[in-house]
């Protein structure tokens, strides 16, 4: 049952169970008394506190259907910042379809996000810009009208993010917009010209007219050209951050009819922190940083000390992996949230990027949903306890193998680290091992390929071992994270199946001129080549994984952007497949003259081990 906290039932039960409703607690606060007959009563003072204790009982129930069981606890709970967000980038790539982006907000507020903020660079159809409104591949006025509308349904304000500043090449590239950059057909826009000031101000009405939220997002991140073109000299004579922050404060008048606060990224601002106070004092810092560090004081303590309003940004380390680096995401938003509330930093946007195209955003709950908590509870989160509770939260998976599926690509993030790799990049899955640079790479993989494989392979085992015990919940991150461990797996056997084919030919090589042994001869050119041979392995890996990327995309996205990915793919196995042929003449030449060809002849690289 729901109870106003101030009145009548309500008011008796929090006095039985010796509970107080806080002031902290009116916003968004609840809580939750046992009521008689294993029942609950979720007690609040407003509509939010009443849904997010509904989220908190979906969550106190164990199992399904007439084995169902309701957890009876008391619980007394509100934020710890008010204002809990993600920042997903629709610019690099994917852009969520209209279902998928209602099942995305029904799940953040599920976990209590209050705030989605969609990120664009030249992906908002606007009216004044239309000519970097690719078709398909841009949100509609109606589409973002229709969001808002839905999000409001579930306590959830959207923030547009339209970068206004740097980042703006694809709008840039088209000649009419070129005049306006630091550098013709570039990334950032020039300070001081006369277009640029009301391109800005007609996109941020036009946002204003389909976002009626009290925030926008401007963006101002990354503006690495400034100071290299067209206003060098301004730079050179005023320095870096007078000129940057000047234009800031120009943004913000220009955009004072839309009476919205704006939110700007703190990066370059953050290299100026005496001349930060000089901000409108209504603009909200948001300093991002995306490492495990210990400590995050030096990124947040310049605007919290100029009095700006200051909400945190870390990240989910999605961006350029194969799958999420879990490890890393963890320590970043762990810290970095927990010194924010530590500072008086008000809220949190953890975000998404898709830097390489190829983001799935199913792969990235598990960073999202620790962020969810970590700006919910006061304080430092645990990471042991999320990574024990994510599968039972999440998929409602009651044997612990989800859990234990996550540690196992976890494992090889930090795997791959030791071997002297970053983690498990997206660029190893395209790498050729019998290219120069895969040659290079594969002296640091060989090491730990095999327990990488073994890694993978037994999520994908748990995963289904998962699945066979019950229904479970949100399977479409599952499939994601079965498609992240098979494109892990199959880095692996790419790597290990280069090294047998130059391995197999050395042995034929030895014994090529023994006629005794052509037989052996023969089996082991057929076991580079053939219908089951080495290169047709990797060109099934890619052929299998296109299929299995495809249908993970076009779950969560819109078909734009996909044949980009798509022909990485196509080109992966067209390689493979060209090598399969070359390597018939190698037999066929065994056959003809029961000579081999050298390694290099046979289109095999020399041997790096």
């Amino acid at each position: 049952m729901f109870l106003n906290a101030k009145t009548g039932q309500g008011k008796e039960l929090l006095e039985k169970d010796h509970l107080t409703f806080d002031p902290a607690m009116h916003d968004e606060g609840y809580a939750i008394v046992p009521a008689g007959a294993g029942g609950l009563a979720i007690i609040a003072e407003t509509s939010a506190g009443f849904f997010y204790g509904a989220q908190t009982v979906k969550q106190l129930i164990r199992g399904s259907g007439k084995d169902a069981v309701l957890l009876v606890p008391t619980i007394r709970d509100w934020p710890a910042m008010p204002h809990r967000g993600v920042s997903d980038d629709w610019s690099r790539g994917p852009l969520p379809n209209m279902d998928f982006l209602k099942r995305e907000i029904r799940t953040l507020a599920a976990y209590k996000y209050n705030i989605f903020s969609p990120y664009f660079e030249g992906t908002f159809a606007y009216a004044s810009s239309s000519i970097a409104a690719y078709p398909g591949g841009t949100m509609t006025p109606a589409e973002g009208r229709e969001l808002v509308e839905y999000a409001a349904k579930y306590h959830i304000t959207i923030i547009p993010e339209q970068e206004s500043f740097g980042h703006l090449h694809h709008v840039l590239k088209f000649e009419q917009f070129s005049h306006l950059g630091e550098n013709p057909h570039g990334q950032v826009l020039a300070p001081g010209d006369a277009g640029t000031l009301p391109l800005i101000g007609s996109w941020f009405s036009e946002l204003a007219q389909v976002f009626p939220g009290p925030w926008v997002h401007i963006g101002a991140d990354e503006t690495f050209e400034l100071g290299l073109g067209r206003t060098r000299d301004q730079v050179q004579q005023r320095g870096l951050g007078p000129v940057y922050l000047d234009f800031l404060t120009q943004v913000h008048a220009t955009l004072a009819p839309n009476h919205k606060r704006l939110l700007f990224w703190g990066d370059i601002a953050e290299n100026s922190p005496d001349l930060v106070g000089t901000l409108p004092k209504d603009m909200i810092a948001v300093p991002w940083h995306y490492d495990a560090k210990p400590d995050f004081t030096k990124a947040i303590a310049p605007f919290i000390k100029a009095g700006l309003e200051t909400w945190v940004a870390p990240g989910v380390n999605n961006w350029n992996r194969i799958y999420p680096n879990n490890n890393e995401a963890l320590g970043n938003i762990r810290a970095f949230v927990r010194d924010g509330q530590k500072l008086g930093a008000v809220g949190m946007l953890n975000t998404v990027w898709n830097d390489d195209g190829e983001g799935i955003f199913d792969e990235n709950w598990y960073g999202i949903l620790f962020g969810a908590a970590a700006a919910w509870q006061s304080g430092e989160s645990s990471e042991d306890a999320f990574a024990s509770s994510y599968g039972l939260a999440f998929h409602r998976d009651s044997t612990g193998k989800i859990d234990q599926a996550q540690q196992e690509i976890r494992a090889v993030h930090a795997l791959l680290k030791t071997a002297g790799l970053e983690d498990a990049q997206d660029s190893l899955f395209w790498l050729d091992p019998f290219s120069p640079e895969g040659q290079r790479t594969a002296v640091k993989l060989r090491p730990a390929l095999s327990q990488m494989r073994l890694h993978a392979e037994h999520a994908v085992t748990l995963i289904a071992e998962a699945r066979a015990a019950g229904k479970l919940d949100n399977e479409e991150a599952l499939d994601a994270l079965e498609l992240g461990a098979r494109r892990i797996d199959f880095v692996g056997l790419k790597f290990q199946a280069a090294d047998e084919c130059v391995d197999e030919y050395n042995q034929a090589l030895a014994i090529e001129s023994d006629a005794k042994r052509h037989d052996e001869v023969e089996d082991l050119l057929y076991t580079i080549g053939s219908n089951n041979g080495r290169l047709e392995d990797i060109r099934d890996g890619y052929t299998q994984l296109r299929e299995l990327f495809k249908q993970a995309w076009l779950r969560d996205n819109r078909q734009y952007w996909l044949e980009n990915d798509l022909a990485r793919y196509d080109r992966a196995a067209d390689l493979w497949i060209g090598r399969g042929q070359r390597w018939n003449l190698v037999i066929q030449q065994w056959y003809d003259t029961h000579a081999l060809p050298s390694l290099a002849d046979a289109g095999l690289p020399a041997s790096s081990r």
